[in-house]
This record gives C-alpha cells, sequence and structure tokens, in this order.
C-alpha cells in the first residue's frame, strides 16, 4: 500500500492491503489502529497476538490455517478497556444481529458481462428509467416476515419485471451491511461487506452480472456522511475518534449516526476506497451519493458554512472514481441551491454526473395533493422547474423518501377520490417523461400502491388482480416503453432545443403543453389538471403538417372514459381535454 497515499488521502485501493486476505498458503489480517495500546485477532474463538506493522500504527497476523467462512474480529485495547470490532475492512460480515467478520476471497467469481461493461455510459443523451428498490421488501418468501430471498433469487424475479415495466437500470438502496432493518442500509458498519440478508457476495456478483447481460444497469446508493454507532463497528475504534469529529457538535448527525470527518486522509481513503471498490469489485455502474448538502456545509446548514474540507474530499473522489470507471455515473442526492453540483471539477464544480431535482418534486406533489379550486393561483408550481433547470443536470425523483413517515404513498397524496387519484397519477407520469431529465420511481409507485411502503411487508402485487390498478400498471408499462424508445423525451435533456412550452399560460383552465425535440423528432404533451372538461382548446402549430397521437392517459384501456378528442388542419390542433387528463403526440413536420 502507498502508505504516503493513505495518510493524504490519495489511495483508492486501501482495501487491497487492509482486512483479512486469503490464500492458500495464509491469511494475512491488518487493521489501522494507531491510538490502541493492543490489538489481538479473536478467530474462531481463538486470541492470536497481532504484531505492529509499518510505522506502528497498523496491526498485523499471519495465520496459516484460516480459510474463507472463519468467523473473526479485532479485539482492542485502550485506556485499560478492551472491545472487539468487526473488520472495517471486511469483505462480509455474518448476518445481523450477530456482527463478526468472515474470511473471504475477492477471487471467487469471474463475470461474463465484458460487452456491457465496454460500451456504458453516463447516458446524458439517452434515456435514464431507473427503479429504486428496496432488495428485502420488493418480494418476500410467502408468510415469512423476517426472511427474505437471496441476490440470486432476486436477479430471476427483478430482470423479467423490468423489462416488462419499462425500466433500464436499478438502483439498490444501500446494500453494505447494517445492524437495524429500519435503517434500510443508511447506518452502515459493513462498508465494504454487502448484507448477509439477501445471501454471498457471489449471488450478488451474479445479479449484477444477469442485470448487465440483460441489458439493465445497476446503481447503488452509498453513504459518505455518517455511520452507525454500535461500538462493535467504527464508532471510537481504537479507542479515539479515529474515523469520527471528536466534538459532538459537528459528530453526531441529526440521524444518530457519527459524522465521517472527511479532514483526515485516512479516513477519505476509508470511503474513497469503499466507493471504488463496489465500481471495480461488483460491477456496480454507478454510485448515488445520500445527503451531500452535509458535505457541502456543516451539519447541511448553510448558516454554518461550507465544509472546504469535506468538499476537497468529494471532488477528489469523483474524479478519480470517473477516471478508474469509464462510464460509471456519480449522482447527488442533494436539497441545497450550492452551483455546480454537476459542474465539471476543472470549472469549479463537484463532478457529479446527476443531482435529484428535489424542487420538481416537493413542488409537482404540492399541486397533485391541492383541490381543483386552489389549482389556478399554483399554476406555476409545475413550470418554476425550468426557471433553473439548466444549472444542473437534474434527476426527477418520486423516491422512498416520499412514501415513508405518514407521507403518504404517491397515489394517495394526490386529491380526490381513488377513481381522481389514478386518473391524475396518469397525469402526473405523463409530465414526468416529457419533462427534462433522467428519471426516478419508487418500487411500488408502478402499482398505484396505496398504503406506505414498509420494509417488513412486500409490495402489494395483489393489486394486479383488481381492475383499476391493473388498468394503471397498463399505462405505466406503456408510457416508459414509450420514453425509452422515443429519443426526442431524453437526447437533448439538458440543451435549449430539447425543451419549450407551446402553452404555459392557462392558468384558470389549468391547462399545459410541452414540447420535446430530439434530433430527428418532436413531440407534444397537453395536460388538463383541473376537474372539467376543456371543449375546443386550440393550440397553433405552424410547422407541424400532421399530428399522430401516441398516449391518451383518458383511454378506456387505462381505466378511463374515453373523454379526450382531437383533430390537426392547417397547423392548428384542436382538442377536447377531458378531466384529469393528458395526451402525447408526435408531430410530424415533413
Amino acid at each position: 500500500m502507498d502508505f504516503h497515499g493513505f495518510y493524504t488521502g490519495q489511495i483508492f485501493d486501501a482495501y487491497e492491503w487492509m482486512g483479512a486476505h486469503y490464500s492458500e498458503k495464509e491469511t494475512t489480517f491488518r487493521t489501522f489502529a494507531p491510538q490502541a495500546g493492543k490489538v489481538e485477532l479473536i478467530l474462531n474463538g481463538k486470541t492470536i497476538p497481532m504484531k505492529k506493522a509499518y510505522n506502528g500504527q497498523f496491526y498485523e497476523a499471519v495465520v496459516k490455517d484460516a480459510k474463507p467462512g472463519d468467523e473473526y474480529e479485532y479485539r482492542i485495547y485502550s485506556s485499560g478497556k478492551a472491545v472487539d470490532h468487526c473488520d472495517p475492512y471486511g469483505f462480509l460480515m455474518q448476518r445481523r444481529p450477530d456482527h463478526k467478520s468472515i474470511v473471504h476471497s475477492l477471487d471467487d467469481y469471474k463475470f461474463d458481462d465484458a460487452a456491457w461493461m465496454k460500451k456504458r455510459s453516463d447516458m446524458k443523451s439517452k434515456p435514464l428509467n431507473i427503479y429504486e428498490l428496496h432488495a428485502g421488501s420488493f418480494r418476500k418468501p410467502a408468510g415469512e416476515s423476517d426472511e427474505w430471498y437471496n441476490y440470486e433469487q432476486l436477479g430471476d424475479m427483478l430482470i423479467p419485471y423490468m423489462k416488462e415495466n419499462g425500466y433500464n437500470y436499478v438502483e439498490f438502496l444501500p446494500l453494505c451491511e447494517h445492524p437495524s432493518d429500519e435503517s434500510w442500509g443508511y447506518q452502515t458498519t459493513g462498508y465494504y461487506a454487502p448484507t448477509s440478508r439477501y445471501g454471498t457476495p457471489e449471488q450478488l456478483k451474479k445479479l449484477i452480472d444477469k442485470l448487465h447481460q440483460n441489458d439493465l444497469g445497476a446503481i447503488l446508493d452509498f453513504v459518505p456522511v455518517h455511520f452507525a454507532v454500535d461500538q462493535y463497528g467504527l464508532f471510537k475504534y481504537d479507542g479515539s475518534a479515529l474515523y469520527e469529529f471528536p466534538s459532538n457538535d459537528v459528530g453526531m448527525s441529526e440521524w444518530g449516526s457519527c459524522n465521517f470527518m472527511h479532514s483526515r486522509g485516512e479516513v477519505r481513503c476509508f470511503l474513497q476506497s469503499s466507493a471504488n471498490f463496489w465500481l471495480k469489485e461488483y460491477h456496480f455502474d454507478g454510485l448515488r451519493m445520500d445527503a451531500i448538502s452535509r458535505i457541502i456545509f456543516w451539519q447541511g446548514d448553510e448558516r454554518r458554512g461550507v465544509n472546504g474540507n469535506a468538499l476537497d474530499f468529494v471532488k477528489t473522489m469523483n474524479s478519480r472514481l470517473k477516471e478508474l470507471n469509464p462510464g460509471c455515473m456519480l449522482i447527488a442526492e442533494d436539497s441545497t441551491s450550492y452551483a455546480g453540483i454537476t459542474k465539471e471539477i476543472s470549472k469549479g464544480g463537484l463532478g457529479f454526473d446527476y443531482k435529484w431535482d428535489l424542487g420538481w418534486m416537493h413542488d409537482t406533489l404540492e399541486l397533485f395533493e391541492l383541490a381543483p379550486e386552489k389549482r389556478p393561483e399554483k399554476y406555476h408550481k409545475l413550470t418554476f422547474s425550468m426557471m433553473y433547470f439548466r444549472d444542473e443536470s437534474y434527476l426527477l425523483p418520486l423516491s422512498h423518501d416520499e412514501v415513508v413517515h405518514l407521507k403518504k404513498s404517491i397515489v394517495n397524496k394526490i386529491y380526490g377520490t381513488d377513481e381522481e387519484k389514478l386518473a391524475q397519477a396518469r397525469a402526473l407520469y405523463m409530465y414526468m417523461m416529457v419533462h427534462p431529465g433522467k428519471k426516478l420511481n419508487f418500487m411500488g409507485n408502478e402499482l398505484g400502491q396505496l398504503r406506505e411502503w414498509s420494509e417488513k411487508r412486500e409490495l402489494d402485487f395483489y393489486l394486479l388482480d383488481e381492475q383499476p390498478h391493473k388498468q394503471f400498471n397498463d399505462y405505466m408499462k406503456k408510457l416508459f416503453r414509450i420514453y425509452l424508445d422515443s429519443p426526442a423525451l431524453s437526447e437533448y435533456d439538458y440543451e435549449k432545443e430539447g425543451f419549450q412550452w407551446a402553452d404555459c399560460s392557462q392558468e384558470q383552465k389549468m391547462i399545459y403543453a410541452i414540447r420535446r425535440s430530439g434530433k430527428n423528432k418532436e413531440m407534444l404533451a397537453l395536460f388538463n389538471l383541473g376537474n372539467k372538461a376543456q371543449i375546443g382548446y386550440e393550440l397553433e402549430l405552424e410547422d407541424a403538417k400532421d399530428m399522430e397521437q401516441i398516449l391518451d392517459s383518458d383511454s378506456s384501456e387505462f381505466g378511463g372514459s374515453n373523454g379526450s378528442s382531437f383533430a390537426f388542419e392547417k397547423g392548428v390542433l384542436r382538442t377536447t381535454l377531458a378531466p384529469y387528463s393528458a395526451m402525447l403526440f408526435e408531430i410530424k413536420t415533413a
């Protein structure tokens, strides 16, 4: 290992030296504990002394008969006390509530996805429709609330489902090992260990491999800001604040976890090596980085000022990850107005490929929650996003955060009866698909699920036996397939010529018209988000020769009333728009 690079925060391969490394002759265990008085390896219950290595801040033990599957932890002595810790760089851990590390070889699986890895890209000019997934509650074995399908079984169910429903990437909520199911993986104890809840590292690699062989990409939710406080983890690892801040004022997060101290080179190498580990060793195609606002500002509070050390860390990490992993995507979940999140680092940015547009999400859902008589005064909730949209490369999320903690499901947020909710949800999703930016939907949204998501239950797939939800799902499948197959909806997402408001001045009628352009095709979407039919609405399209209707959200096929109609003559589109409806057209210009 490059020790100078380790201490100065420059290396991305610390895991290749740290941790437990197996060979047929021997297994070498190494850990970093500079303030420890003594460290012992506890291997299958047997105590083995560890010797100081390099400059005395590292500890090492070489064991000839250790093998994959053996359980181990480090007993770290400090100030007269001994605490047993799992290996910060361990590649596998016991299934919770047990927490020992497990000896595991990284050379146990050979990928067969070279074609995918060679062609993958950041998708900037391509359609990107992400299925956000909690691995443990997509499907559950019958009658087993505390059991899960393994990674390989999950892949067998997930792959055909994604293809059928029109998604081309999956984003997994954090899969690093974590003690509490209720944290959904966001409070981590094993930054190099895929959670044992869902099986083995080999099974996870096979899942990613199969996704790639089916032309589906995989993104991993990564948590670079904070970690779990469980004493067997990183917390006061060597008896001191090794990974976290020594002061609770900035050391504790709002979630009751410990904040990483990003000014330390050792911490930077730990995190950026972990990020690289998942991209390199598991072939993930990208990382969605959680809570970036807490990296930009101290505790995520703009009033506390910019955290310059943390910004330096993320810039270095992003720059090098892109070099080491061609075609990977780096996505920021950030709620601040800090400029340059997706700008190139050489131009003063942070180097992310995408930023979640949480403003778009809030404005859109707030409008749909309103009673129809209150919507005209909030009409421009749906137009405001285009005032700032080209400032960053945005991704539009309707994520897990919006369907938990008494926030209601997406459909259930919407005003009206169940029938009206589903009708408006069809229009909402067409608006999402024609709005510039890449897309992300949390699992269950495609079912029109009415209850909030819980990690303890599988999705309400039984809804597909009920006609309204089956029709809603049929609509979502067709809409998403149109999005994937229509370059006009993605080629120029971040270019001025890709989007135009054809009409955004119909406050009282609650009508919107959006025009999208690609290299060779143009599309038009019309929306009536009021509760009254709009008869005789006209839109001039002087350059259009003809119009072909691609999708009508009010079609009886999808649970609608067939109340919308249109005619096109001499450059004028004349329509009747059913209440709570949307229509999508291809514009013929030749």
